[in-house]
C-alpha cells in the first residue's frame, strides 16, 4: 500500500546519485549487507570494568580503527556467522564507555554532567529510564527511508522556539517507558514489517544513547540504524556511533552568526555540526537537512550549503526543506512569525541548484 502513497520511494531505488551516495544503506536495507552494530558486536575488546575511562577510550580508539577493516571483510563475502561471538566486543566497549558517560552526562555539547545513573536531570530532562512518545512505520520521511521504522524518544538537547515536535522535545506528553529487552522487540518489528529502516528520532536521540546500545545488544535481525539528530552531540558521542551508525541523518539548523543561541539556546551551533558532519562522512553514509527558516538566507542556508559543498561534496545526500510553520514559541523570534515567501523558496533552490544538490 506505501507504494501507492510514496511512488517516489520506489523509484529512489533506481537513482543514480543516491545509489552512489547511500551505496552501503541500500544494500543493508535489501540484506545485501550486514547492519554496522552486528558486526562490531562480532569483533573483540579488550577491557575490564574496572579500567579507568582514559583506557577505555584508548581501547575504543584501537578497536575503532580494526573495525573498518573488519567491516570490509564482511562486506567482502566473510561469513559473519560463522566468527564465534567474543566474551567481550568492541560493542560491549561502547556500552561500557557510553555507561561511565552517564554517571556524569556529556552526550551532548552542553556537558551537564549530572548523574543520570542515579537519576537526575539535565537539561534534555532524560533520566535513567528509556521514555517514547511513538513507535510508527512513518511514511513522511525522505524517500531513501520510506517506509521508516521510527521511534520517537522524548526529550531534547536544544530549545528550538519554532519546534514542530515540542509536546515531544518539552516533555509536554507522559510517554511510554521501556526497558531494552522491549524496545529490542519493537526494533525487529518494525523492521519484520517490512521497514527499511529503524529511524531513531525525538525530541533528540542523543541524551538516551547509552539505552540505544542496549537496546541494540538485543536485537537480532538485520536491520540498518538511522541517527536522526539535530547534530548537537558532544565529540565523545560523535566517537561512539562510528561502528553503530550506518546513516547519518543530520540537521544542519544554522550558519556561523548567533541564530543557534538566539533561536535555539544552542551555543557554538557551527563549530559542532561541522565537526560532526565530517565525522559522520567518515564513519557513515549522510542524508542531510536544511531547514529554511524566514528571513535566514544570508545568515543561514547560503553559508550552510557553500561548507556542504566545499566539505562533504557528493558524500552527502541533501534535502532542502520549506516545510518551515510558526509553531509553540516562534512568535518571540520576529521574523519567525510568519512562513517563507515564494521569493525565499526560489532564492533557496537557486542555491542549491548552483552548487549541485538539485537532481
Amino acid at each position: 500500500m506505501w507504494e501507492l502513497l510514496r511512488p517516489d520511494a520506489v523509484a529512489v531505488l533506481n537513482d543514480e546519485h543516491a545509489k552512489k551516495s547511500l551505496a552501503r544503506y541500500f544494500d543493508v536495507m535489501q540484506n545485501k549487507k550486514t547492519a554496522k552494530f552486528l558486526i562490531a558486536q562480532k569483533l573483540p575488546a579488550e577491557f575490564d570494568k574496572g579500567d579507568s575511562l582514559e583506557k577505555l577510550w584508548s581501547e575504543h580508539e584501537k578497536r575503532t580503527e580494526a573495525y573498518a577493516k573488519f567491516e570490509r571483510e564482511v562486506d567482502g563475502g566473510r561469513d559473519l556467522r560463522e566468527i564465534p561471538t567474543p566474551e567481550k566486543s568492541y560493542f560491549d566497549l561502547k556500552i561500557e564507555i557510553a555507561s561511565r558517560i552517564l554517571q556524569r552526562c556529556h552526550f551532548c555539547t552542553r556537558r551537564c554532567r549530572v548523574n543520570r545513573a542515579a537519576g537526575n536531570l539535565g537539561y534534555c530532562g532524560c533520566g535513567n529510564v528509556m521514555v517514547v512518545s511513538s513507535i510508527f512505520e512513518h511514511l513522511g520521511e525522505e524517500p531513501e527511508l520510506v517506509p521508516s521504522g521510527t521511534i520517537f524518544t522524548m526529550g531534547c538537547t536544544i530549545r528550538c522556539r519554532h519546534c514542530q515536535n515540542w509536546t515531544i522535545s518539552q516533555w509536554m506528553e507522559p510517554g511510554t517507558t521501556y526497558t531494552p529487552k522491549e524496545l529490542a522487540r519493537e526494533v525487529e518489528s518494525l523492521r519484520l514489517r517490512g521497514c527499511r529502516n529503524v529511524n531513531l528520532v525525538g525530541g533528540e536521540p542523543t541524551p538516551w544513547f547509552r539505552h540505544w546500545l542496549e537496546t541494540f545488544r538485543h536485537v537480532k535481525v538485520n536491520v540498518p540504524v538511522v541517527w536522526n539528530s539535530n547534530t548537537y552531540y558532544s565529540r565523545e558521542t560523535a566517537m561512539l556511533l562510528a561502528g553503530f551508525v550506518d546513516v547519518y541523518l543530520l540537521d544542519f539548523k544554522y550558519g556561523p552568526a548567533d541564530c543557534a543561541a538566539r533561536i535555539s539556546d544552542a551555543p557554538g551551533y557551527w563549530e559542532v555540526c561541522t565537526r560532526n558532519h565530517l565525522e559522520a562522512k567518515r564513519h557513515g553514509e549522510l542524508l542531510i537537512r536544511v531547514l529554511v527558516l524566514p528571513n535566514h538566507l544570508e545568515c543561514c542556508t547560503k553559508p550552510i550549503l557553500n561548507w556542504i559543498a566545499e566539505n562533504l561534496g557528493g558524500a552527502a545526500r541533501v534535502n532542502v526543506m520549506f516545510q518551515y510553520r510558526p509553531e509553540w514559541r516562534a512568535h518571540e523570534i520576529p521574523e519567525l512569525r510568519r512562513r517563507l515567501t515564494e521569493a525565499e523558496r526560489r532564492k533557496a533552490l537557486e542555491l542549491a541548484e548552483k552548487l549541485g544538490f538539485v537532481h
